[in-house]
């Protein structure tokens, strides 16, 4: 990781990004020659079925937005790009967005993106504790959000609060 942080910015980028392009386009071949050889194989029904038909529409028209936007998630990235190539995403709709997905991650991962892995391992090593703490915050925020999301704040229909009933 220190590699990185030693490197002119421009260089950080682009050696982050042929990294991420090397590992991105392999998941992808990895699963896509995995489609093929199954399909070669007994479980071929399992991938014929009207799911895996409607998996592959679904990949092929909002997949590439998909794509492009797992490289700014954490632990989402390999199940995305592994389904493109499950879905046989054609190379068309694979690459742009790979490269702009990569590009992205490469441009984060190399100017906010280490000075905080960097900052949170010296922390870490500072104060277990405190770094524990944070990172329940990060958590507990994340889940807050995610519940505010599934659960909207109800809005009061015009007319029926408490200044209609002229209390």
């Amino acid at each position: 990781m220190d590699i990185f942080l030693g490197l002119p910015l421009g260089w950080a980028i682009l050696a982050l990004f042929c990294g991420v392009m090397l590992r991105a386009n392999g998941t992808y071949w990895l699963a896509r020659g995995l489609a093929v050889g199954v399909r070669r194989s007994r479980p071929k029904k399992h991938l014929d079925s009207a799911v895996m038909r409607r998996a592959a529409r679904l990949m092929n028209r909002f997949g590439p937005f998909a794509v492009t936007l797992c490289f700014l998630t954490v632990g989402l990235q390999t199940a995305v790009l592994a389904s493109a190539g499950l879905a046989r995403m054609p190379q068309s709709r694979f690459l742009p967005a790979v490269a702009l997905g990569s590009l992205v991650w490469a441009g984060v991962y190399a100017t906010v993106g280490l000075a905080a892995v960097a900052a949170w391992f010296a922390l870490l090593l500072e104060s277990p504790v405190t770094a524990g703490v944070l990172a329940g915050v990060v958590v507990l925020g994340a889940a807050y959000l995610g519940w505010r999301k599934r659960h909207p704040a109800r809005r009061e229909r015009p007319g029926v609060g408490p200044e209609r009933l002229n209390l």
